[in-house]
């Protein structure tokens, strides 16, 4: 989107930070910033921009050598890569009024969303990721989602902004055309 974004805006240059980690916006003099998951500092300015649903998702190379699990229960037996930013090694399922939390295997933990879909690509195991994070790749056949009949909690995109500061028009220009983008 950031292409579609600097069309609109040509008078605007971007710096673009790729972290998953909480860097500190003020500190690092950082206008506005998208955060995804649970807003842990209640002392920033926030925004939802965006709620993704989250799947479990594999290669079918993987499924084809470990099985395709049909029950959460099933995924105790499966390798799991595991982001750790987000939900750790136990993921929580609801259907219905039915909820379930499973304890996953993982030999590999990481901690950036690029070496989640690595991993996952080169068919090292399962993952929970948002719908976007493999669009692509679901899209072409190359990435399955499985136990769809499950839900996860979903995935909230925040734009957050540093506090005790007056948010730039830039700021608010890039925050509104990501809350247009993802509500329209």
């Amino acid at each position: 989107m950031l292409p579609q974004f600097m069309a609109q805006h040509p008078e605007l240059e971007l710096e673009a930070i790729l972290d998953d980690r909480q860097i500190e916006l003020v500190q690092e003099g950082i206008d506005v910033a998208l955060r995804m998951g649970k807003m842990m500092d209640s002392t920033l300015t926030a925004r939802r921009v965006a709620r993704c649903k989250r799947l479990v998702l594999g290669t079918p190379a993987y499924f084809d050598r470990a099985g395709t699990p049909s029950t959460p229960s099933e995924l105790s037996k499966h390798q799991a890569v595991v982001y750790l930013q987000g939900e750790g090694s136990v993921w929580s399922f609801r259907r219905e009024s039915t909820e379930l939390a499973v304890s996953v295997q993982s030999r590999l933990r990481v901690t950036a969303a690029e070496g989640v879909r690595a991993a996952v690509l080169a068919h090292a195991g399962l993952t929970i990721a948002s719908e976007w994070m493999f669009s692509p790749e679901r899209r072409s056949g190359a990435v399955r989602a499985v136990l769809s009949d499950w839900s996860l909690p979903p995935l909230d995109l925040w734009a957050v902004l540093p506090t005790g500061r007056a948010a730039t028009a830039k700021a608010r220009a890039f925050v509104d055309f990501f809350d247009r983008s993802f509500n329209a």
